[in-house]
């Protein structure tokens, strides 16, 4: 049986003003707690907008609330001439945890799909004492193709080729399956077990049993409460990576719920 501890994340994107964020978080904090939610069954984390963090940061610390919290991007430069960067120094200070790299939307939108930029990301992460959350996945044409593992292994080796074991285990991969994000369609608890596995062997070729079951896999890709269960079900499958889902607090509190107990 794996000692795992679940992660359960809510990537916000780019919604809800600092006062939203409060209350968002309040509302969870709330639901969770009427639930009599275990934290030691789970990591409950938050990753909203850079704006709002600084207002989740004072009300996490203030209220001593049991909820982590991140940023959705990371620059790779520590300072300097670079408009509308923000460094992990910056992120770290905020007493942020955890940062997204390499989503399939900053892939998209901002071009960040190189390995080099990515590795840069998970680089200043790591100096900064954050743990990256390093995404990856298929979109749909890959997917039919048949070609998809292939895709898939190939991301996560040409970044994590760079990193020793002992980096590599303080990584979360999360697999988004850009088909299902935010389109209502699921891959499958056997299509989310089945990549976990190829992740986790891949790792273990490369650094070895203890690396490889050190490192949490989560799922990301229309999650929600109908189907948290299922998915969390597979061995290899350690979390959820809940987008639009996350943005109410009642639908998250259920997520995570079931999410921790399964």
């Amino acid at each position: 049986m794996s000692k795992r501890t679940p992660i359960i994340a809510g990537n916000w994107k780019m919604n809800l003003n600092y006062t939203e964020s409060v209350h968002l978080v309040q509302g969870l904090y709330w639901q969770l707690r009427d639930a009599t939610y275990d934290y030691n069954a789970g990591e409950v984390l938050v990753i909203p907008p850079f704006v709002d963090i600084r207002s989740v940061q004072v009300l996490v610390e203030s209220d001593e609330l049991p909820i982590k919290y991140g940023a959705q991007d990371i620059s790779t430069h520590d300072s300097g001439a670079y408009t509308g960067e923000v460094s992990g120094s910056m992120i770290k200070a905020l007493g942020a945890s955890y940062v997204l790299v390499g989503h399939s939307e900053r892939r998209q939108y901002h071009a960040e799909d190189c390995p080099d930029i990515l590795i840069g990301k998970i680089k200043q992460a790591l100096k900064n004492e954050l743990t990256p959350i390093f995404c990856v996945g298929e979109n749909l044409e890959i997917r039919e193709a048949g070609t998809y593992k292939e895709h898939i292994l190939k991301q996560v080796s040409d970044v994590l080729q760079v990193f020793s074991g002992k980096e590599i285990a303080n990584f979360v991969i999360a697999y988004e399956p850009i088909w299902a994000i935010g389109t209502g369609k699921t891959a499958t608890a056997a299509d989310a077990q089945e990549i976990a596995f190829e992740i986790r062997k891949l790792i273990l070729e490369k650094s070895g049993d203890e690396v490889a079951d050190s490192v949490r896999i989560q799922y990301g890709g229309s999650a929600k409460s109908s189907n948290a269960a299922d998915i969390m079900a597979g061995a290899d499958v350690d979390g959820l990576l809940v987008g639009g889902a996350s943005l109410e607090a009642e639908e998250f509190s259920k997520i995570v719920r079931i999410a921790t107990k399964a």
